[in-house]
């Protein structure tokens, strides 16, 4: 038995496929009970929401990513076949695309991301699985620890305000401020609800009643990454748990599983690739997907929400008590992940955290 996404009333089925298994109405009961998923757990398919096709989910992704290498062979170009005075002019041109203002609110950006949202949703498919729904209020503020990082976060996009699974009508995704100064991403990304991952602006977007979702192991989990199980960098990640407990929001841990496996991926290892990922703060790897272009693969996703850690505010948190609320989450996530792993086909998977 499962539940319809939008007035959660149960619906009626004899086999459901999750993972790459089919499950009987028994079998996912009882899996559902191990899972504690109770009266207010709901299920959000990407696919069966946002009836979609290979040509719009690819031509969404293209969108979403294609900035990165739109940037790079624009000038690459520019450089080889332009005059260098047409070459400076092109150079500007760019330049003043890296701080030209943006309207977060253009319809037209809003519609564009919207179209993302749901086609990127169907295309792998990513699947939502909330624990309890209930648990979530539309007037409070949230902080999501989102993990694993892998090559890409793109199971988030669940999570965002304009998909609409989540019954919160304010949520920002928190990113890597160098996405912020890259013309064009900066403008899809800003339009999809992304914002600057900085201390300032993390407190800023609570304090205005948005709830922001974070990956606390960020891009340096891509150098601890693991073919065969899952890597969490989070022992040293206290910040977001901090600013959690000045602002008296709760702590709410997500899982998402399947999003390891959308890239084939290499890179190298040993003492000098670390000092080097450092060095410039931030983790090259090689990574292909479909005919070995950045494509991802046709890959199923499931991203898992457990229920919230309430905190109490405390403006000034000790040391100790950072740490115990620190150690709550982690806990929270290894057992979400416990949970969970069986029922969306990954039995066998491993949690490191780092």
């Amino acid at each position: 038995m499962g539940y319809n996404s939008k007035v959660g009333a149960p619906v009626q089925s004899k086999s459901v496929a999750i993972g790459s298994r089919h499950w009987t109405m028994g079998e996912e009961r009882e899996e559902m009970k191990a899972a504690g998923a109770g009266a207010g757990y709901r299920e959000f398919s990407g696919r069966h929401e946002f009836p979609s096709n290979m040509v719009h989910g690819m031509l969404a992704i293209v969108m979403w990513l294609g900035a990165i290498h739109f940037n790079t062979i624009f000038l690459l170009l520019s450089l080889l076949f332009l005059p260098f005075s047409k070459f400076l002019v092109a150079f500007g041109l760019f330049l003043v695309f890296m701080f030209l203002p943006i309207d977060p609110h253009s319809k037209f950006g809003r519609s564009l991301a919207r179209y993302i949202c749901k086609h990127l949703c169907s295309y792998f498919p990513v699947t939502l699985h909330v624990e309890d729904i209930h648990a979530f209020h539309p007037d409070r503020a949230y902080v999501f620890g989102y993990e694993p990082h892998s090559l890409l976060p793109i199971g988030v996009v669940t999570l965002a305000e304009l998909t609409g699974f989540m019954p919160l009508p304010k949520m920002k995704a928190l990113a890597s401020t160098a996405a912020f100064y890259t013309p064009f991403l900066r403008h899809i990304w800003t339009w999809l609800g992304a914002s600057p991952a900085t201390k300032k602006n993390f407190s800023s977007l609570l304090d205005a009643g948005y709830s922001c979702i974070i990956v606390p192991g960020g891009v340096q989990e891509i150098f601890h990454m693991e073919l065969d199980s899952e890597i969490a960098f989070l022992r040293a990640r206290r910040g977001f748990v901090r600013i959690a407990m000045e602002k008296g929001c709760p702590l709410v841990p997500v899982f998402c599983f399947g999003q390891s496996h959308v890239y084939k991926w290499w890179k190298p290892g040993g003492k000098f690739y670390l000092q080097f990922c450092r060095a410039i703060k931030f983790t090259p790897a090689l990574f292909w997907g479909i005919f070995g272009t950045p494509l991802p693969y046709q890959h199923s996703m499931h991203v898992v929400v457990g229920k919230p850690i309430a905190l109490k505010k405390n403006p000034q948190p000790s040391v100790e008590e950072v740490l115990e609320v620190h150690g709550q989450f982690v806990q929270a996530l290894q057992d979400l992940f416990e949970r969970h792993k069986a029922r969306v086909g990954y039995a066998n998977l491993t949690l490191k955290i780092l």
